[in-house]
């Protein structure tokens, strides 16, 4: 239905790496699942600690909220004036203080 958020329940692989090479943390849903604009995802459980130079593969059950068609629409919308955020980054060579 365009109006109305439909929501379900799937299995899901958090894989965590803390380490001085990289500091990442990544979901992946069961049967590779896509995620649309405006989607939302929970994991649930217990939070996670791992500490640095150790990565984990915990296996969990995550809620996904699929977004109605109007949601989808604003947020694709949106995210075009987000993004321009990322043009007012410059570097400047010069020297360290």
């Amino acid at each position: 239905m365009p109006f109305r958020r439909t929501s379900f329940d799937t299995a899901c692989r958090i894989e965590i790496d803390n380490s001085d090479a990289a500091c990442h943390a990544h979901v992946e849903l069961a049967d590779d699942l896509p995620i649309y604009p405006g989607d939302r995802v929970r994991v649930h459980g217990e939070p996670i600690v791992v500490g640095f130079g150790e990565s984990a593969v915990f296996d969990r059950i995550a809620t996904v909220e699929r977004a109605t068609a109007i949601e989808r629409l604003w947020t694709k919308f949106a995210g075009h004036f987000e993004m321009t955020e990322l043009y007012e980054v410059s570097f400047s060579p010069g020297r360290a203080a």
